[in-house]
């Protein structure tokens, strides 16, 4: 089985349907290593399958930021599956492919390579969205071998980025879930969750439902040029609160953890969420799995370039000398002693805080059920 955290939702081949806005390059473009508002990357370096590349000269006129592009997919089958350790879930569902909110550091740009575009700009603004989701999944839930387990709702890629505003996927995988009593879990770094409230507290009053909010930083100038298209820590704070205060448990993840450049908010991330009511809070450090260890020490020799070398020695000390290790167990926080130092500051402040540090709260798989269909006939017992 494939472990979503450290590989990608496979590549099935599928019908797809593209919008009339969508272009797809003919080959992996090298663009110059620039800065672009609202783009978390101005590279498009070529994806580990690409075989022909355009390389740009330096010489020609700066780049000017693309406009997102959203393609059409009809996916053949929507459920994934894992057996990690070390992620709390077996099943997930991702509604998209590719982020818009542009984080540098996400851990799956490297799966837009499977589509035969760059990890780098092609991620944030080359969308697909997988516009059959709701229907997949209600089929897969009704087949007589489905046995129920909680699912994971935008794992991959956030299920609330900017273009579920419009499309609307996951509030109808809400509403699937909902019909059939299918616990879910979300995390998401969006105040867009907060559109759902309706539907998020049918399930959790029924112990069906439980998110967690992604909060990499409380500095916004970082934030700026770290994750450009997300909400504010201050912000999904709120959110955290305005999701507890609706009475759906709602955990804080302080990830990704990123030597001398975010880590000496750990504990501040962990009195906020404290303080907007979080039930839990956990943390993962940084990793940099294929492209894009090339992608963030372009970001840093671009945005901190007087402590870029500092940065990346401290991460490959914690990952064995390389930039990523992908072993079990230590692939999300890492080796060492620095990593040794990370984990006893996590658990000192969470005990301060007086938070759980349990990774994901227990859903209700007992309620599942097949709703009746059109023609069913109740019975007169029931």
């Amino acid at each position: 089985m494939r472990d979503l955290f450290s590989e990608f939702d496979p590549i099935e081949p599928s019908d797809e349907e593209f919008d009339l806005n969508y272009q797809p390059e003919p080959a992996a473009v090298q663009r110059r290593h620039e800065p672009l508002k609202g783009r978390g990357t101005g590279s498009n370096i070529a994806g580990r399958f690409a075989i022909n590349l355009i390389e740009v000269d330096d010489n020609d006129e700066p780049m000017v930021a693309p406009q997102t592009q959203v393609r059409h997919e009809y996916a053949k089958s929507i459920i994934s599956r894992n057996q990690s350790p070390d992620v709390p879930f077996s099943m997930s569902v991702n509604p998209y492919r590719g982020c818009e909110h542009g984080c540098l550091y996400c851990f799956a740009r490297p799966s837009h390579a499977y589509l035969d575009l760059s990890p780098g700009l092609d991620f944030e603004t080359k969308l697909s969205a997988k516009i059959n989701a709701p229907e997949l999944l209600e089929q897969e839930l009704s087949h007589p071998r489905y046995q129920c387990q909680p699912i994971a709702i935008g794992i991959n890629t956030d299920a609330y980025q900017p273009i579920e505003k419009e499309l609307r996927i996951t509030r109808q995988l809400l509403e699937v879930a909902l019909k059939f009593k299918q616990p879910v879990s979300i995390i998401t770094k969006s105040s867009l969750i907060l559109r759902d409230l309706d539907l998020l507290t049918e399930l959790a009053e029924q112990g069906l439902f439980h998110a967690a909010v992604s909060i990499t930083t409380l500095n916004n100038d970082l934030k700026r040029r770290l994750e450009p298209r997300t909400a504010s820590g201050a912000t999904r704070l709120q959110v955290v609160q305005k999701l507890t205060e609706a009475g759906i448990p709602t955990a804080v993840l302080a990830a990704p953890m990123i030597p001398f450049v975010n880590d000496n908010e750990l504990e501040s991330i962990i009195q906020g969420a404290a303080a907007a009511g979080a039930h839990g809070v956990n943390y993962m450090m940084l990793r940099l799995p294929y492209e894009l260890g090339e992608l963030f020490e372009d970001w840093l020799r671009t945005h901190l370039p007087d402590r870029a070398d500092r940065v990346l020695n401290q991460i490959r000390e914690m990952r064995g000398g390389e930039l990523n290790n992908a072993q079990f167990g230590l692939r999300m926080t890492g080796q060492g002693a620095y990593a040794d130092l990370m984990r006893q500051r996590f658990y000192l402040a969470a005990r301060k805080a007086g938070l759980d540090t349990l990774r994901q709260v227990p859903l209700n798989t007992q309620l599942f059920t097949l709703p009746p269909k059109p023609g069913d006939q109740f019975s007169l017992f029931d």
